[in-house]
């Protein structure tokens, strides 16, 4: 078990002076797991069934990309501690690239990236919340004009996102203790789901011997393409690990701490994520895992009732809630980072001079977050830009051997376990993905780019106003 470090709040240094540096060890890693646990593990598993057909490879898809997972955390660990600053990634990538290609990543975190994800999340919390409380329904209309209409679910799902960053706003230790809340209540209710499905659930281990069947005999080829696709709903699962080092100026011996958050977060989501999938099998043979959309809902009935889906909606909407608290509370700091820069609208990057936050980035990518909720655009922008998001992480990876040189003599409090061969594994894993989805997916390849560069004229605008007011980011130093 990691040495415990100093409970005291200390002042943040450097590029983040005024925020404050509140997070512990243990609120990192609750900050990284909470985000990381959404809707996915509930929802992915029929997808993953139809196309891997086998229980072997069921679970393999999950290991080999907890795994995967795991390289890139070991990367972004060694720069993590290199630059503990607020906004983390987007850092590393201006450090090793420069200005512009790190903007284009901060521009598609806030346009689409996390406030797509946050209002993803709100929708699924107002959707379960919904299932659970029958006058909350989340498609009921409240009203309808002209043939516009505002229903319950979308005034749940506002209210949410509007709640969260209030909390957030009002302070570090606040959006963090709500997280810790959140994360340890989706701790015990999968904990009781796992436990009390293998102890007295009305389950069969002879699921696990049950394969799809298929047309012909799959071939080699076949098994590696089906891996493929499968790993896209996994990587999805896992996504969110990125988030602690977005909040890197509020940790407390960040140095320390962030290494050890990032490797023992992704580590503690991949036995949960493999624990909940080995009940799932043991509830629901594979061939009706791969039939079902719900499939946390499907298990639990099977294992124990029917009333025991009221109960997992009860889970799936409080982990949503909490995924989101995390999402609005790191998505944030890379906003703030780039305002910090001169690359930003410049309010996001002041620090509410009470609560130590940078409330007004809070609530910016709160309010465009309600925005693409109300749209209901939030899904497909969001696929639009998956695939610029796996390549930000290739470049965020790939940066690890730009600073290496560029770099030498930056002090490297954790080194890259396995430097250059695991994160060249991962290079090459990763951007095998990516150049498949070009060929597989053109359209939306081509739009996620469209998407993204579209925040260059916005660059240009930004660092033209800096020219004619090069005093503006004194209020910061």
């Amino acid at each position: 078990m990691p040495t415990p470090v100093d409970t005291t709040v200390q002042p943040s240094t450097s590029h983040c002076s005024t925020l404050v540096r509140g997070l512990s060890l243990l609120d990192s890693v609750m900050l990284m797991v909470g985000g990381i646990i959404g809707s996915g593990i509930f929802l992915t598993a029929g997808q993953i069934a139809n196309a891997v057909h086998k229980p072997l490879l069921f679970f393999a898809v999950w290991l080999i990309g907890g795994l995967i997972s795991l390289l890139a955390c070991f990367a972004f660990a060694e720069m993590a501690a290199m630059y503990p600053e607020a906004g983390g990634q987007y850092v590393y990538l201006r450090e090793a690239y420069g200005e512009f290609p790190a903007f284009l990543y901060g521009w598609m975190i806030f346009t689409v990236g996390q406030s797509g994800t946050i209002a993803a999340l709100a929708v699924g919390f107002a959707e379960y919340f919904g299932a659970i409380l029958p006058f909350a329904s989340a498609h009921k209309p409240i009203i309808s004009i002209l043939g516009w209409s505002l229903t319950r679910g979308e005034v749940v799902s506002t209210a949410a996102i509007i709640l969260l960053t209030y909390i957030n706003v009002l302070g570090l230790r606040r959006g963090s203790a709500l997280v810790n809340v959140a994360t340890w209540a989706k701790f015990a209710a999968i904990a009781a789901f796992v436990l009390l499905g293998l102890a007295v659930g009305k389950g069969s281990w002879s699921n696990y011997t049950v394969s799809l069947p298929l047309a012909q005999p799959a071939s080699f080829s076949h098994v590696i393409s089906g891996l493929g696709v499968a790993l896209i709903a996994v990587f999805w699962a896992y996504d969110g690990w990125v988030y602690i080092t977005w909040v890197s100026g509020e940790i407390k011996n960040p140095q320390k701490v962030l290494p050890r958050a990032l490797l023992l977060g992704i580590l503690l989501v991949g036995f949960i994520y493999l624990s909940v999938n080995f009940v799932y099998l043991y509830a629901l043979p594979i061939t009706r895992v791969a039939n079902e959309t719900t499939i946390a809902q499907a298990a639990a009935v099977a294992l124990f009732s029917s009333n025991a889906a009221r109960w997992l909606g009860a889970t799936i909407a409080l982990s949503c809630f909490g995924a989101a608290s995390s999402a609005i509370l790191c998505s944030a700091r890379v906003s703030y980072a780039m305002a910090r820069d001169g690359a930003f609208f410049h309010a996001m990057g002041r620090v509410d001079p009470k609560h130590r936050t940078p409330a007004f980035s809070l609530i910016a990518i709160s309010a465009w977050s309600i925005v693409l909720a109300l749209s209901g655009s939030y899904d497909q922008l969001y696929t639009y830009v998956m695939f610029m998001m796996v390549l930000s992480y290739v470049a965020g990876v790939a940066a690890l051997f730009v600073l290496r040189r560029k770099r030498p003599d930056v002090p490297r409090p954790y080194r890259c376990t396995g430097y250059p061969y695991l994160p060249a594994l991962y290079l090459v894993m990763a951007g095998a993905w990516a150049l498949n989805s070009v060929v597989t997916r053109p359209k939306e390849t081509l739009i996620g780019i469209g998407i993204v560069f579209l925040g260059a004229p916005f660059y240009a605008f930004w660092r033209w106003q800096l020219k004619r007011h090069p005093n503006e980011l004194r209020e910061f130093e």
